[in-house]
């Protein structure tokens, strides 16, 4: 096997649809770094598997940030991916995620609603109460799962899907991101990524119509680790 099929986390796999647990450190998307995305590396793990001559069909239906990790699904095939894209599009895909935040939020779980508008030569996102010429409306729903070693673990769920969306709502309601610079932590992790992980997508199977949930293990760190044995 090669070192960029060793390098990937298989989640769920048939022949239509694939999931894998992205690291932080994996690229869904190809930018102006030029570095191997994620894709290409499922691209390349398929191809060996299933001795596949000439190009491999993936696609891309939604993405995560680079410093994220957790649960990122592809379709196999193009009747796959128009059905999964309208699916992300009309919000009939549930996606869960963990966020580990240093300060507490004053509510231990709440519904937060802002408005984003986002600033392309930054790569950020602003919240603001009021609506803005250009902003989306965005809608998020956390809970608090544990506190330990000074940390927090939020559970959120995601009503709309906005740019930088749960970074920049976390951040506004004074609990930024573990490790997030962009959105006001105070220094980065050693890893490069961030305390937010896609833990969990639910939705109904594209061609077999079959309920589908998909979870993702945390990455493999101490405070994680912690949070997962607490949570046991």
């Amino acid at each position: 096997m090669s070192a960029q099929n060793q390098k990937l986390s298989i989640l769920y796999e048939d022949n239509h649809i694939i999931a894998v647990n992205k690291s932080v450190s994996d690229l869904v998307q190809g930018d102006k770094t030029g570095d191997v995305t994620l894709a290409d590396k499922v691209k390349a793990y398929i191809k060996q598997k299933y001795n596949k001559p000439g190009d491999v069909y993936l696609g891309v239906v939604h993405r995560l940030d680079r410093p994220v990790s957790g649960v990122v699904l592809y379709a196999r095939t193009s009747k796959a991916a128009t059905r999964l894209s309208k699916m992300f599009h009309d919000k009939e895909v549930q996606k869960t995620y963990w966020a580990i935040v240093k300060d507490k939020p004053a509510n231990e779980s709440g519904k937060l609603e802002h408005y984003l508008t986002k600033h392309e030569g930054k790569n950020k996102s602003y919240a603001s109460e009021k609506e803005k010429p250009g902003s989306k409306k965005a809608i998020l729903n956390y809970s608090l799962l544990a506190g330990l070693n000074h940390y927090y673990l939020l559970e959120v769920d995601l009503e709309t899907g906005r740019h930088h969306q749960i970074r920049c709502q976390l951040a506004k309601i004074g609990s930024p991101i573990k490790g997030d610079l962009k959105y006001g932590f105070n220094r980065s992790n050693e890893d490069g990524g961030i305390g937010l992980h896609a833990r969990k997508i639910s939705f109904i199977h594209p061609v077999k119509k079959e309920e589908i949930t998909i979870v993702a293990p945390p990455p493999k760190d101490v405070l994680w680790n912690e949070f997962l044995h607490a949570l046991k």
